[in-house]
Protein backbone atom coordinates (compact mmCIF):
# COMPACT_ATOMS: atom_id res chain seq x y z
CA UNK A 1 0.00 0.00 0.00
CA UNK A 2 1.04 3.40 -0.67
CA UNK A 3 2.59 5.59 2.32
CA UNK A 4 0.57 8.86 2.15
CA UNK A 5 1.32 12.03 3.73
CA UNK A 6 -0.23 15.13 4.84
CA UNK A 7 1.85 18.48 4.28
CA UNK A 8 0.84 22.12 4.46
CA UNK A 9 -1.68 22.34 7.27
CA UNK A 10 -3.16 26.06 6.74
CA UNK A 11 -6.33 28.03 8.15
CA UNK A 12 -7.97 31.10 7.52
CA UNK A 13 -10.37 32.90 10.42
CA UNK A 14 -12.98 35.48 10.03
CA UNK A 15 -11.53 38.85 9.36
CA UNK A 16 -13.76 40.74 12.24
CA UNK A 17 -12.60 39.84 15.71
CA UNK A 18 -14.54 40.35 18.49
CA UNK A 19 -14.86 40.02 22.55
CA UNK A 20 -17.37 37.14 23.79
CA UNK A 21 -19.45 39.79 25.27
CA UNK A 22 -20.19 41.47 22.41
CA UNK A 23 -21.83 38.53 20.88
CA UNK A 24 -25.90 39.72 20.53
CA UNK A 25 -27.59 37.62 23.34
CA UNK A 26 -24.51 36.52 25.24
CA UNK A 27 -25.66 37.65 28.71
CA UNK A 28 -29.39 35.83 28.19
CA UNK A 29 -27.88 32.49 26.38
CA UNK A 30 -25.59 32.08 29.01
CA UNK A 31 -28.56 32.34 31.59
CA UNK A 32 -30.45 30.09 29.71
CA UNK A 33 -27.63 27.32 29.89
CA UNK A 34 -27.06 28.22 33.32
CA UNK A 35 -23.46 29.30 33.14
CA UNK A 36 -21.42 30.78 35.92
CA UNK A 37 -20.24 34.11 34.36
CA UNK A 38 -16.86 33.07 34.57
CA UNK A 39 -14.49 33.48 31.36
CA UNK A 40 -11.69 31.85 32.40
CA UNK A 41 -13.62 28.78 33.79
CA UNK A 42 -14.66 28.44 30.28
CA UNK A 43 -12.08 29.73 27.68
CA UNK A 44 -14.34 32.64 26.61
CA UNK A 45 -12.54 35.47 24.97
CA UNK A 46 -12.19 36.35 21.35
CA UNK A 47 -14.39 34.98 18.37
CA UNK A 48 -14.24 35.49 14.81
CA UNK A 49 -16.69 36.56 12.11
CA UNK A 50 -16.71 37.32 8.64
CA UNK A 51 -18.61 39.00 5.70
CA UNK A 52 -16.92 36.63 3.26
CA UNK A 53 -19.29 34.15 1.42
CA UNK A 54 -18.51 30.44 2.00
CA UNK A 55 -17.00 30.48 -1.33
CA UNK A 56 -14.20 32.83 -0.63
CA UNK A 57 -13.59 30.85 2.49
CA UNK A 58 -12.95 28.13 0.56
CA UNK A 59 -10.80 29.68 -2.21
CA UNK A 60 -8.71 32.33 -0.06
CA UNK A 61 -7.61 28.98 2.11
CA UNK A 62 -6.97 26.77 -0.81
CA UNK A 63 -4.65 28.89 -2.17
CA UNK A 64 -2.56 29.42 0.76
CA UNK A 65 -2.13 25.51 0.66
CA UNK A 66 -1.87 24.36 -2.60
CA UNK A 67 0.57 26.46 -4.48
CA UNK A 68 1.84 24.41 -7.36
CA UNK A 69 0.55 21.04 -6.39
CA UNK A 70 -0.79 19.03 -8.99
CA UNK A 71 -4.50 18.40 -7.16
CA UNK A 72 -6.52 15.46 -8.61
CA UNK A 73 -9.31 15.15 -6.40
CA UNK A 74 -10.84 17.67 -3.67
CA UNK A 75 -12.94 16.99 -0.71
CA UNK A 76 -14.83 19.56 0.64
CA UNK A 77 -16.57 19.93 3.84
CA UNK A 78 -19.17 22.32 5.66
CA UNK A 79 -21.68 21.60 8.22
CA UNK A 80 -23.95 23.71 5.87
CA UNK A 81 -23.19 23.82 2.15
CA UNK A 82 -25.47 27.13 1.17
CA UNK A 83 -28.94 26.65 -1.03
CA UNK A 84 -29.68 23.60 -2.63
CA UNK A 85 -29.57 20.87 -5.69
CA UNK A 86 -30.06 23.88 -7.90
CA UNK A 87 -27.52 26.22 -7.24
CA UNK A 88 -24.54 23.88 -5.86
CA UNK A 89 -23.40 23.64 -9.82
CA UNK A 90 -22.59 27.41 -9.37
CA UNK A 91 -21.17 26.74 -5.66
CA UNK A 92 -18.93 24.68 -7.18
CA UNK A 93 -18.06 26.29 -10.36
CA UNK A 94 -17.17 29.52 -8.59
CA UNK A 95 -14.93 27.35 -6.23
CA UNK A 96 -13.15 25.32 -8.82
CA UNK A 97 -12.28 27.98 -10.87
CA UNK A 98 -11.24 30.31 -8.09
CA UNK A 99 -8.90 27.40 -7.03
CA UNK A 100 -7.72 27.17 -10.84
CA UNK A 101 -9.22 23.25 -10.54
CA UNK A 102 -10.41 21.02 -13.07
CA UNK A 103 -10.85 17.62 -10.98
CA UNK A 104 -13.53 15.38 -9.50
CA UNK A 105 -14.39 16.39 -5.93
CA UNK A 106 -17.01 15.35 -3.15
CA UNK A 107 -18.98 17.08 -0.93
CA UNK A 108 -18.80 16.37 3.00
CA UNK A 109 -21.60 17.53 5.46
CA UNK A 110 -23.11 15.05 7.80
CA UNK A 111 -20.44 14.18 10.27
CA UNK A 112 -21.35 17.93 11.73
CA UNK A 113 -18.41 19.26 13.72
CA UNK A 114 -16.26 15.59 13.03
CA UNK A 115 -16.74 16.95 8.88
CA UNK A 116 -12.91 17.65 8.24
CA UNK A 117 -11.29 14.78 10.38
CA UNK A 118 -13.76 12.72 8.58
CA UNK A 119 -12.98 13.94 4.85
CA UNK A 120 -9.10 13.34 5.96
CA UNK A 121 -9.79 10.05 6.49
CA UNK A 122 -11.64 9.49 2.92
CA UNK A 123 -8.53 11.33 1.38
CA UNK A 124 -6.51 8.80 2.94
CA UNK A 125 -8.13 6.20 1.45
CA UNK A 126 -8.32 7.70 -1.47
CA UNK A 127 -4.10 8.02 -2.12
CA UNK A 128 -3.44 4.72 0.18
CA UNK A 129 -5.36 2.69 -2.75
CA UNK A 130 -3.68 4.45 -5.39
CA UNK A 131 -6.88 6.05 -6.91
CA UNK A 132 -5.51 9.87 -6.49
CA UNK A 133 -2.24 11.17 -5.12
CA UNK A 134 -2.64 14.59 -4.05
CA UNK A 135 -6.33 15.26 -2.65
CA UNK A 136 -6.97 18.72 -1.48
CA UNK A 137 -8.81 18.48 2.10
CA UNK A 138 -10.67 22.12 3.09
CA UNK A 139 -13.50 22.23 5.35
CA UNK A 140 -15.26 25.74 5.43
CA UNK A 141 -18.16 27.73 7.85
CA UNK A 142 -19.80 30.39 8.87
CA UNK A 143 -21.76 30.97 11.65
CA UNK A 144 -26.03 31.65 10.16
CA UNK A 145 -26.58 33.98 12.63
CA UNK A 146 -24.72 35.98 15.53
CA UNK A 147 -26.92 34.60 18.43
CA UNK A 148 -26.38 31.61 17.28
CA UNK A 149 -22.53 31.74 18.00
CA UNK A 150 -23.17 30.76 21.37
CA UNK A 151 -23.67 27.45 22.36
CA UNK A 152 -23.81 25.36 26.00
CA UNK A 153 -20.83 23.58 24.46
CA UNK A 154 -18.70 26.23 22.86
CA UNK A 155 -18.31 29.70 21.18
CA UNK A 156 -18.35 29.42 17.35
CA UNK A 157 -16.37 31.33 15.23
CA UNK A 158 -16.12 31.54 10.86
CA UNK A 159 -12.87 30.31 9.26
CA UNK A 160 -11.64 27.28 7.23
CA UNK A 161 -9.08 25.32 7.54
CA UNK A 162 -7.00 22.86 4.75
CA UNK A 163 -4.59 20.69 3.74
CA UNK A 164 -3.01 18.49 1.40
CA UNK A 165 -3.14 14.66 1.48
CA UNK A 166 -0.91 13.24 -0.92
CA UNK A 167 1.91 10.22 -1.97
CA UNK A 168 4.68 12.36 -1.65
CA UNK A 169 6.40 13.20 1.33
CA UNK A 170 5.64 15.74 3.48
CA UNK A 171 5.33 17.34 7.05
CA UNK A 172 3.87 14.54 8.57
CA UNK A 173 2.68 10.63 7.82
CA UNK A 174 -0.57 9.57 7.82
CA UNK A 175 -0.24 6.60 9.85
CA UNK A 176 -4.41 5.88 10.06
CA UNK A 177 -7.44 6.94 10.87
CA UNK A 178 -10.63 5.71 12.53
CA UNK A 179 -13.90 6.37 13.80
CA UNK A 180 -16.82 4.73 16.60
CA UNK A 181 -20.10 5.83 17.09
CA UNK A 182 -23.04 4.86 18.75
CA UNK A 183 -26.29 5.29 16.83
CA UNK A 184 -28.44 6.05 19.86
CA UNK A 185 -26.85 8.73 20.55
CA UNK A 186 -26.45 10.86 17.94
CA UNK A 187 -29.10 13.58 19.10
CA UNK A 188 -27.76 16.98 19.51
CA UNK A 189 -28.63 17.15 22.87
CA UNK A 190 -26.53 14.20 24.22
CA UNK A 191 -23.09 14.76 25.46
CA UNK A 192 -19.64 13.65 23.71
CA UNK A 193 -18.55 9.94 24.73
CA UNK A 194 -15.17 9.33 26.40
CA UNK A 195 -15.95 5.58 25.83
CA UNK A 196 -16.00 6.37 21.79
CA UNK A 197 -13.02 8.17 21.97
CA UNK A 198 -11.17 4.86 24.03
CA UNK A 199 -12.67 2.77 21.58
CA UNK A 200 -10.88 4.97 18.93
CA UNK A 201 -7.62 4.79 20.37
CA UNK A 202 -7.81 0.83 20.91
CA UNK A 203 -8.52 1.02 17.03
CA UNK A 204 -5.30 3.61 16.03
CA UNK A 205 -2.74 2.95 18.78
CA UNK A 206 -2.97 -0.63 19.83
CA UNK A 207 -2.32 -2.30 16.97
CA UNK A 208 1.04 0.01 16.97
CA UNK A 209 1.79 -0.78 20.37
CA UNK A 210 1.01 2.70 21.85
CA UNK A 211 -0.79 4.24 24.16
CA UNK A 212 -2.51 7.46 24.95
CA UNK A 213 0.41 8.52 27.04
CA UNK A 214 2.88 8.18 23.83
CA UNK A 215 1.47 10.53 21.91
CA UNK A 216 3.40 14.38 21.63
CA UNK A 217 -0.24 16.11 21.76
CA UNK A 218 -3.63 15.42 20.70
CA UNK A 219 -5.08 18.44 18.33
CA UNK A 220 -8.62 18.53 19.65
CA UNK A 221 -11.78 20.58 18.83
CA UNK A 222 -11.69 23.77 20.60
CA UNK A 223 -15.24 22.98 22.86
CA UNK A 224 -15.42 24.61 26.73
CA UNK A 225 -12.07 23.79 28.59
CA UNK A 226 -13.91 21.96 31.59
CA UNK A 227 -15.88 19.83 28.54
CA UNK A 228 -12.59 19.07 26.68
CA UNK A 229 -10.33 18.83 29.63
CA UNK A 230 -12.57 16.14 31.30
CA UNK A 231 -13.55 14.39 28.27
CA UNK A 232 -10.17 13.78 26.83
CA UNK A 233 -9.01 12.86 30.68
CA UNK A 234 -11.41 9.98 30.79
CA UNK A 235 -10.17 8.69 27.32
CA UNK A 236 -6.60 8.65 28.69
CA UNK A 237 -5.22 11.34 27.71
CA UNK A 238 -2.64 13.95 30.20
CA UNK A 239 -2.80 17.50 30.70
CA UNK A 240 0.33 17.79 29.18
CA UNK A 241 -0.67 15.95 25.88
CA UNK A 242 -4.01 19.33 25.68
CA UNK A 243 -3.57 22.40 24.23
CA UNK A 244 -6.58 24.54 24.85
CA UNK A 245 -4.76 28.33 23.99
CA UNK A 246 -7.04 28.48 20.78
CA UNK A 247 -10.04 28.21 22.98
CA UNK A 248 -9.80 31.80 24.20
CA UNK A 249 -8.09 33.09 21.44
CA UNK A 250 -10.34 31.80 18.36
CA UNK A 251 -12.61 29.48 19.91
CA UNK A 252 -14.69 26.87 18.25
CA UNK A 253 -14.10 26.77 13.98
CA UNK A 254 -16.84 23.98 13.58
CA UNK A 255 -14.73 21.39 11.94
CA UNK A 256 -11.70 23.29 11.62
CA UNK A 257 -10.42 23.13 15.05
CA UNK A 258 -8.29 20.01 14.89
CA UNK A 259 -6.28 21.47 11.79
CA UNK A 260 -5.69 24.70 12.90
CA UNK A 261 -4.47 23.31 16.02
CA UNK A 262 -2.01 21.57 14.46
CA UNK A 263 -0.92 23.97 12.14
CA UNK A 264 0.06 26.39 15.71
CA UNK A 265 1.63 23.51 17.37
CA UNK A 266 5.36 22.86 17.43
CA UNK A 267 6.13 19.69 16.95
CA UNK A 268 8.53 17.13 17.53
CA UNK A 269 10.22 15.19 14.59
CA UNK A 270 9.07 11.58 15.10
CA UNK A 271 6.93 12.81 17.62
CA UNK A 272 3.08 11.14 17.01
CA UNK A 273 0.05 13.31 17.18
CA UNK A 274 -3.72 12.76 17.22
CA UNK A 275 -6.29 14.62 15.47
CA UNK A 276 -9.38 14.12 16.60
CA UNK A 277 -12.52 15.50 17.16
CA UNK A 278 -16.00 14.47 19.02
CA UNK A 279 -19.94 14.84 18.47
CA UNK A 280 -22.51 13.21 20.14
CA UNK A 281 -22.50 9.79 19.50
CA UNK A 282 -19.54 9.69 17.32
CA UNK A 283 -15.70 10.16 17.59
CA UNK A 284 -13.27 10.28 14.62
CA UNK A 285 -9.49 10.12 14.72
CA UNK A 286 -5.94 10.17 12.42
CA UNK A 287 -2.88 9.80 13.61
CA UNK A 288 0.12 11.57 12.44
CA UNK A 289 4.18 11.23 12.83
CA UNK A 290 5.91 14.23 12.13
CA UNK A 291 8.48 13.23 9.46
CA UNK A 292 12.46 13.91 10.57
CA UNK A 293 13.74 16.76 8.36
CA UNK A 294 15.40 15.25 5.11
CA UNK A 295 19.14 15.14 4.92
Amino acid sequence: MTSVYLTSPGYLLGEIEQDHYEIPGFAARTREYGMRPDARLWGWDKVRRTEKSLEELVVDTGKTIIDSADVDFLVLCSTRFPGDAHTHGEFMETIMNGLGLDCAFLGLTLNRCTNLVSGLGVAEAFVRTGKYRNVLVITADRSTTETARIENFALFSDGAAGCLVTARPGDYEILGSASAQDAQALDWGNEISADLSREVNDILLAPRGLAPGDLAGLLHSNLYIPIVVMKERLAGFSPAQLDTANTARIGHCFAADPLINLADRRTEPGGYYLLAASVPGSRTAMLLRKTPPRP
